[in-house]
């Protein structure tokens, strides 16, 4: 099962990746979970990153595309891997069929999770994390028990620079203006499936389930 996961950021993607890794037996491949390890430990490429992400941007495709060669390259991708965050431009996704084909893979699924704005824009501002442990939390569906310190560590919760307001915004609007000819692409293939992202997340989950099983799409 090799997977691609889209949606906007705030969509629910890391909740259904992880429940679908488990599922199938793959590994998780997020580049924000990549760049944000390369910040926490301020490598050169951690620090670049870290100028885009602040802004709302996204990180050069040089700089990810490499990134992502050299994981699925790794021999735990050889049975499937699931893609999150990557593809996110037409770019990207024809340097990712060019890297799948050096390594002789095929059958890309792609599934897109679907919500609009408003509630994108809820979801995203209220989101908490731990400066220690890393748990994230939010103050209207997952608050902590005791205001800004994590139930997990007792470390202090924050909100992270790109979950603000005026950057989520931001965020928005590149994921919209750099994504709508990404999920074009995906759907002139016909290896596009969209959910809606407004529902339970066992809901979602279903749904997805039955869009990779279904027909090869």
């Amino acid at each position: 099962m090799r997977i691609v996961l889209v949606g906007p950021p705030g969509a629910g993607k890391g909740t259904q990746a992880a429940l679908l890794t488990e599922k199938y037996g793959i590994p998780h491949i997020s580049t924000g979970d990549m760049f944000r390890k390369a910040i926490t430990e301020k490598t050169k490429l951690g620090i670049k990153a870290k100028e885009y992400m602040d802004q709302g941007l996204l990180v050069p495709d040089e700089v990810t595309i490499g990134i992502v060669e050299e994981r699925l390259s790794e021999s735990d991708c050889a049975s499937g891997f699931l893609l999150d965050g990557f593809p996110r431009t037409v770019v990207q996704a024809d340097a990712l069929e060019k890297i799948m084909n050096n390594l002789g893979f095929d059958g890309l699924k792609v599934i897109n999770i679907v919500l609009d704005q408003r509630k994108l824009f809820e979801r995203i501002t209220g989101r908490r994390v731990c400066q220690n442990c890393g748990a994230t939390f939010h103050v209207v569906f997952a608050p902590t028990q005791s205001p800004d310190k994590c139930d997990k560590c007792g470390g202090t919760t924050i909100q992270r620079n790109d979950d603000k307001p005026e950057t989520v915004e931001n965020r928005i609007k590149v994921y919209e203006d750099s994504t709508a000819p990404l999920i074009a692409y995906y759907k002139s293939r016909n290896s596009l499936r969209e959910i809606s992202g407004d529902q339970d997340m066992e809901v979602v989950f279903k749904d997805i389930v039955s869009a990779l099983e279904m027909e090869k799409c």
